[in-house]
């Protein structure tokens, strides 16, 4: 499987000498190819870290201050707009870093409208910080055809999706639900972290902001955390800079220059993931002892042909529910040797996550309950193991029900 033929390539459209050429470099190549390197003097073929706070007065590049700018930053940045094929790219510290930039970049009084099965910590900001501050949430099930009525009904000042969601993996139309804010002039968020640019253009379906958290597939090696938003509306990407830099919202030049070098092999990396993915799905729903599995590009998926319209490939997130209760299913968890029991994603290394107690264990009982995140749910992180080592773990593990 080509990995270049899961994703469009879009044509480039941010400033390089790339874009310069007659013929617009390839998806792989632009992950590959950084551009500037802030050191043209030495010939360095990846960039060093400026690990730096402060630089001279009047520097032709214009950096003054390390939290409101560094040349990692603008290196990293220009590749993320690349593959995301949009004019501007933000980043940050953490995902949970962009999410408070656009956030705050909201006032008092403000609604924002929010699939009901968001990322924990995303749900934990909204309802535990930025409540107090008067921005208001609702939550709402955006797969039913419901969420439109919603939309002109409630008029919020901005959308918040992900999709796929964490961790129940629903897909939501994002070229409908993004056409109808449009009309409205609604800004919408779609937090792309489970695909990455490479398996969804959440701008080319009429997101106003795509938000990744780099600390994922980005890097891929669990070894950095980042954030970063992309847009092509310049009036957003004003904001985003003034909070990273009002706000103190700022990676870490080290960081940047880790996820620069990570998202290098990207593409390698996520054909692997995709491919033990989708093999692992089929394992877990043929098993007695799970009742059922998740996975978008599986015909059982309640979305499965929108993900085929919207996504490239499947992506590389399994989540089952298996038949047993808590300590069973805990139990499962930890007894397998290639998947950590930890949270986070998107790393070489498999992981396994039980989100009710981990990822989303900030969520009230009562709404998990309502969304169907139980004790005996399992998010599994496909990494990039032979897939004969991750399907005998997962059968020695699972046989243990029985």
């Amino acid at each position: 499987m080509q990995l270049i033929n899961l994703v469009k390539v879009p044509k480039l459209k941010v400033a390089s000498e790339q874009s310069k050429s007659r013929h617009p470099a390839g998806l792989q190549t632009r992950c590959i190819h950084h551009g500037e390197s802030f050191a043209a003097n030495t010939g360095t073929v990846m960039p060093p870290i400026f690990a730096t706070s402060t630089f001279a007065h009047g520097n032709p590049e214009g950096f003054d201050y390390t939290r409101s700018g560094n040349p990692n930053f603008r290196i990293l940045e220009s590749v993320l707009a690349s593959i995301e094929n949009c004019q501007y790219s933000k980043v940050f510290a953490s995902g949970v870093s962009a999410i408070t930039a656009v956030a705050s970049s909201l006032k008092t009084g403000d609604l924002v409208l929010c699939e009901e099965n968001l990322y924990g910590c995303t749900v934990r900001l909204f309802e535990k910080v930025f409540e107090k501050f008067g921005l208001k949430t609702a939550w709402i099930d955006f797969t039913e055809q419901s969420a439109i009525e919603a939309i002109k009904e409630k008029q919020p000042a901005m959308i918040w999706l992900e999709s796929p969601t964490n961790p129940l993996l629903k897909v939501i139309d994002l070229k409908e639900i993004c056409s109808t804010a449009k009309s409205l002039q609604i800004p919408v968020v779609v937090d792309n972290t489970f695909c990455t640019a490479l398996l969804q253009l959440p701008l080319e379906l009429g997101a106003t902001l795509s938000l990744t958290s780099t600390t994922k597939y980005i890097n891929g090696h669990s070894d950095a955390l980042g954030g970063s938003v992309c847009t092509n509306d310049h009036d957003w990407h004003s904001k985003l800079t003034f909070a990273q830099k009002a706000l103190g919202l700022q990676p870490s030049p080290f960081d940047c220059w880790l996820i620069t070098r990570g998202v290098k092999t990207l593409p390698l990396r996520l054909e692997r993931q995709v491919a033990n993915a989708s093999a692992l799905a089929d394992q877990l729903a043929a098993h007695p002892c799970v009742n059922w599995v998740r996975y978008p590009f599986r015909k059982d998926h309640p979305q499965h042909v929108l993900a085929i319209e919207q996504m490239s490939a499947g992506g590389a997130m399994v989540t089952a529910s298996l038949k047993g209760d808590e300590k069973q299913t805990y139990s499962i968890c930890k007894s397998l040797k290639y998947f950590t029991m930890a949270e986070s994603l998107g790393g070489v290394e498999s992981l396994v996550c039980h989100p009710a107690t981990m990822t989303h264990a900030s969520v009230s009982i009562g709404v998990k309950t309502r969304l169907g995140i139980d004790e005996t749910l399992v998010r599994f992180s496909i990494g990039c193991e032979n897939l004969s080592d991750l399907e005998l773990d997962l059968k020695q593990a699972l046989d243990k029900l029985q």
